[in-house]
């Protein structure tokens, strides 16, 4: 339930279309649901403005299904991340809106066509092998509504590339710059731009790369202003900040 949904719910206990009892014993519901060996935040849409997001990795396939089934009743839409195709064919008859996108790992179930918000938030590369951690932040962004533009394998070893496409990057309300190797194609685009960039490291690069360490201190250290770093390969949590962002850019 987000804001506007219980802005209706209370308008309905006031105009008695739902009585004082049934209202109590959905208001009971909101917090979350325990299901033993998982707690469902319901409640988070309302304080975060997302509902909760369903991290896979790590969990059996038993308990991300008994997860999803219970989500499916809210009627939101729910994204899975670090989603392998086991799972995907252990979920896959609970609803006829299951995707599976491969390359990222997620599985999206859209149950509602959210609104999307104006402006666009571009998602930039430096190499074709950083794509599948930008697909993770370009669909997250997309299924939290937002228009979503991609701007892949433009990393300063051909600089030009990047260069060529200066009207996308000034378009745009935030971008989001993943690139594994040394990092440094976020503190290129820093340089060249007067909004957010939040800088993704990738685990991609040969031996003192070390899985991404290499980009991330780079990204930590760039001497271009106003760029944020997340975690290596976490192009979900990038995408999430970029949404909470470019929402704000657009009350």
């Amino acid at each position: 339930m987000n804001k506007d949904q219980l802005k209706l719910f209370l308008e309905k206990i006031k105009s008695e279309e739902i009585s004082i009892d049934e209202g109590i014993e959905t208001i009971k519901n909101l917090e979350y649901d325990d299901l033993g060996y998982a707690k469902i935040d319901n409640h988070r849409e309302i304080r975060n403005g997302y509902p909760e997001v369903i991290y896979c990795e790590g969990k059996t396939n038993e308990h991300i299904r008994g997860i999803v089934k219970q989500m499916l009743y809210t009627g939101k839409n729910i994204l899975a991340t670090r989603a392998t195709r086991e799972v995907y064919e252990a979920i896959k008859d609970l609803d006829d809106n299951i995707e599976y996108y491969e390359l990222p790992s997620l599985i999206v179930i859209k149950k509602e066509q959210l609104k999307n918000t104006n402006g666009t938030v571009l998602v930039v590369t430096g190499g074709t092998s950083d794509i599948k951690v930008a697909e993770e932040a370009a669909i997250t962004l997309e299924i939290f509504g937002n228009n979503v533009e991609r701007l892949y394998d433009v990393g300063v070893a051909g600089i030009h590339r990047l260069l060529s496409n200066k009207n996308k990057l000034n378009s745009a309300n935030v971008i989001i710059a993943v690139a594994g190797m040394e990092g440094a194609l976020a503190s290129v685009v820093g340089g060249l731009v007067d909004k957010p960039v939040i800088a993704v490291p990738t685990s991609v690069g040969y031996g003192a790369n070390f899985n991404g360490l290499a980009a991330l201190l780079a990204m930590l250290n760039s001497c271009a202003s106003g760029i944020g770093v997340v975690n290596i390969d976490n192009g979900f949590g990038a995408g999430y900040l970029a949404s909470t962002i470019n929402r704000q850019i657009n009350l």
